[in-house]
This record gives C-alpha cells, sequence and structure tokens, in this order.
C-alpha cells in the first residue's frame, strides 16, 4: 500500500517504524507525497513570517548542549536584562513594517518566576496583541495559572522545543528532564494558546532520534500547531562546537517527513537558513514548510536579513501569511481586570543529575578562560 493512501488523514498514533519508512523513501517520492498533502490543506504560495526578539539574553543556568547562552559556557553572547515594554513595542511595530505577522519573544529561563518580570512580560503580550500580531513566547517550563495568565493577556502561541527524541535527550542535556517538557505543553494546552514545539538536527543524532521527536510531536492530541525544525548552528564554547552541518538534503528530507506526519501544522525553517542557498529553501518549500524566521537574528543566532527574504519571497511567487488566518485573535485581558492573580508557585522541576561528557568539558574550558 502506498505510504500516501494511509497518510491523507491526521492520526496520532504513528511509530517510529512508519516514520522512518517516509524518510527515507526517494526522494522524488517524499517530495511529492509531501507536497501533496501540503496543498490539501495550506496554501502551498503563503509562508508565516515570524520575528524571534530576545527580550532576555545570556545567563541562563540550564546546560543544553547547542546553546550559547548558558551561563556555564565561554561564548562571545552579551547578556542583557529583561527588555522594557516600550522597546518591545518598538521592535514589534518594526517586524510588523516588515512583514511580520508574529512576534516570538524569548527569555532565556530555565522556567517562569511569579513577580515583577513575569508582569512585565503579560504587558509585552497585552502590548503586541493589540498591534494586530499574533503573539508567542518562549519563557522555559511553566505551570498551570502561569500558561493561564499568559492566555489571558492575549498570548497566541507558547514555544516549549522537545528538542531531540527521548532516548538521546539525555545526551544533550542533564539539566532537565524530557518529561518537564510534556508537562509544560500539556499545562499550555490546558489554555486557548497553541502550541509550538519542534527540535534541532545535527547534534549527533541518528535518523531513529530525529524519527523518535516526530512520533514524540505526532502522537501529541492534539499536535502542535507549529512545529519549528531547526538545524544546528555550531558556536564556539558549546559543548556542540565541532558538529559538522547537516546538509540539505537531510533538512528537506526532515522538512518532508514532518508535513507528512502532521498534515495541519505549520512547518517552520528556523535557525540553520544563512548555510542553505534559495534553491535548498524553496525545496524545503515544496516539500511543505509554511513559516520563517525573519530578522537578522534568531536570538543570538545569525539569520538572514529580511529585505533577502521578501527578495527569495519575489522570486518565488509566495506571500507572507496573514495574522490570525489558522485561529481567531485572542482577547486581551488588562492588568486591572484580570480573575487571576500570582500564586508565588515555585515548582521543583526535575534535575536528572546524570553528567554528559562534552557538556562538562565545555563547562571546565570556560572556567579556563
Amino acid at each position: 500500500m502506498a505510504i500516501f493512501e494511509f497518510m491523507s488523514d491526521l492520526k496520532h498514533n504513528w511509530t517510529k517504524e512508519e516514520i522512518l519508512e517516509i524518510y527515507n523513501k526517494p526522494l522524488m517520492e517524499l517530495l511529492y507525497d509531501a507536497a501533496t498533502i501540503h496543498r490539501k490543506h495550506h496554501d502551498p504560495n503563503q509562508v508565516q513570517v515570524s520575528t524571534l526578539l530576545s527580550i532576555k539574553t545570556g545567563g541562563c543556568p540550564e546546560d543544553c548542549g547547542y546553546c550559547p547562552q548558558a551561563a556555564r559556557y565561554h561564548t562571545d553572547i552579551e547578556g542583557n536584562d529583561l527588555m522594557t515594554v516600550q522597546h518591545v513595542k518598538a521592535q514589534a511595530l518594526r517586524a510588523k513594517a516588515s512583514g511580520s505577522s508574529r512576534v516570538c519573544m524569548g527569555a532565556a529561563w530555565r522556567n517562569v518566576k511569579d513577580g515583577e518580570e513575569f508582569d512585565r512580560v503579560l504587558e509585552m503580550v497585552r502590548t503586541i496583541n493589540k498591534l494586530e500580531m499574533e503573539v508567542c513566547c518562549t519563557l522555559g517550563m511553566l505551570t498551570e495559572n502561569q500558561a493561564k495568565r499568559l492566555a489571558e493577556a492575549g498570548l497566541y502561541a507558547y514555544n516549549h522545543n522537545l528538542d531531540t527524541s527521548e532516548d538521546y535527550y539525555k545526551d544533550v542535556i542533564s539539566t532537565r528532564a524530557f518529561e518537564d517538557r510534556l508537562e509544560t505543553i500539556d499545562n499550555v494546552r490546558k489554555t486557548n494558546v497553541t502550541v509550538c514545539s519542534g527540535g534541532i538536527i545535527g547534534m549527533g543524532e541518528s535518523v531513529e532520534d530525529r524519527a523518535g521527536m516526530l512520533v514524540a510531536l505526532a502522537t501529541l492530541d492534539p499536535q502542535p500547531e507549529s512545529v519549528p525544525i531547526n538545524a544546528l548552528v555550531a558556536v564556539e564554547g558549546t559543548p556542540m562546537e565541532d558538529m559538522e552541518p547537516v546538509s540539505i538534503w537531510e533538512m528537506i528530507r526532515m522538512v518532508a517527513t514532518t508535513r507528512i506526519v502532521m498534515p495541519m501544522t505549520q512547518v517552520r525553517l528556523s535557525a540553520g537558513r544563512t548555510e542553505m542557498s534559495r534553491e535548498g529553501q524553496a525545496m524545503c518549500f515544496f516539500a511543505g514548510a509554511n513559516s520563517i524566521f525573519a530578522g537578522d537574528k534568531l536570538l543570538t543566532t545569525p539569520n538572514p536579513d529580511v529585505n533577502e527574504d521578501m527578495e527569495m519571497f519575489r522570486q518565488l511567487g509566495l506571500q507572507p501569511q496573514a495574522p490570525f488566518v489558522k485561529k481567531a485573535q485572542p482577547a486581551t485581558v488588562e492588568a486591572a481586570d484580570s480573575a487571576l492573580s500570582p500564586q508565588g508557585e515555585n515548582p521543583k522541576w526535575s534535575r536528572p543529575g546524570h553528567k554528559i561528557e562534552r557538556n562538562e568539558e565545555a563547562k571546565l574550558k570556560a572556567r579556563a578562560k
């Protein structure tokens, strides 16, 4: 039976074997299946343009092996305190003028903590939602009450990447568990906020791990509304500084497979686009990618200039997607009218406690500098 016959409709019981069979298909068949499904559920000439804004940079206590924002590694990242609401509004207006319909605000936190800084983030959410833009946040792990407060402020999406398969996760991060990621996604699902969750390829994982990550995402019910696919950008000073870049063919296969197993989601080309040719990106769009991050930085990672992206759109006949196409704009409740209050929560998110050799080596190297 052709793979396309049993995957044309949404399903939540994908197995790793099924996904590997898809990923390893002859490329022309894989592209045909993915493009067919993509056209069934999406306008192939529309691509969502999002802007990622680092509202608090560096100093993160986590040990993610890919991340230059971890305080324990010596990178050239310049740490910054939490931005002001006015600064964020100015950046959002600039992004909107450049064609973005979504702003994703990222803070280098392990988890959200109730208090003045979180209150400021809530005000940022209210401010951007009033600009008729989709608002996304990635703030680390959060509780159900914190998720509800973000929803009440007008949050459209919450990003919390799984990063990789559950099996390989313990070789990337030791300061939190895979289950913590799933619990945070579950807390977001208790609200009307959409879920954005994906991962990174090129961290030394196997193809089986890539399939395992897609199993974890595709078996969520509902599936994430947005799935970012990142290619590792190896940064000097991080444990993964010597990783070889993934090939464009691996990226195309990953995008196409993601599109097939999650037909309704927005598949986002995220980090690593600076290393991709326009031709390579065009093949990713054909394979089902329908979202990109625009702007010269993704948190701290270089990204193509927005003018280059608009020129690429012109060449390919692509149009930026309008906001709130997939889901209606949420209402904003002002702080003074909020029915929710901070609960002073300080949850004990897990700390698995195992050691990752390359992460420990990078930490020691940082201390020696």
